[in-house]
């Protein structure tokens, strides 16, 4: 065979086996991937900004991290505006002495909400937030 003829082959092999991967993927569709390495970590209540990327427990992040019922992502799976901080609670949050449950991956929300109480507020990275802006 040749050089040209495997190339192609090789070529259309990969073409055939992407299009196979976005079968299904239409705006209806909804992902879930618990685990998926390099994904965000699919949790209820949102995750931690911090690795290992824990579900945080309902009522640590506050309203503004939740657009339309979705939580808009932390750390490296952050999605939302540019130079936005928002409000957590300290209360819920492991390096500050939370050592209560946490939801697991993949768990449903329950169907009523906590009231959030968070005072701090947070970057997508989990840094405090400015003296003028909290």
């Amino acid at each position: 065979m040749s050089q040209t003829l495997i190339g192609s082959t090789i070529l259309a092999a990969l073409i055939g086996a992407a299009s196979i991967g976005l079968v299904g993927c239409g705006g209806e569709h909804v992902a879930v991937g618990v685990g998926v390495p390099g994904g965000p970590p699919v949790c209820p209540y949102g995750y931690y900004e911090m690795p290992p990327y824990n579900c945080a427990p309902d009522g640590y992040y506050g309203p503004e991290w939740f657009v339309g019922g979705g939580f808009i992502g932390a750390g490296p799976w952050y999605r939302g505006p540019g130079r936005f901080y928002g409000h957590v609670d300290h209360a819920l949050d492991y390096r500050q002495g939370y050592r209560g449950p946490l939801p697991a991956r993949g768990a449903a929300p329950a169907p009523n909400r906590a009231q959030f109480r968070g005072s701090a507020m947070h970057d997508p990275r989990g840094h405090e937030a400015p003296r003028g802006r909290r």
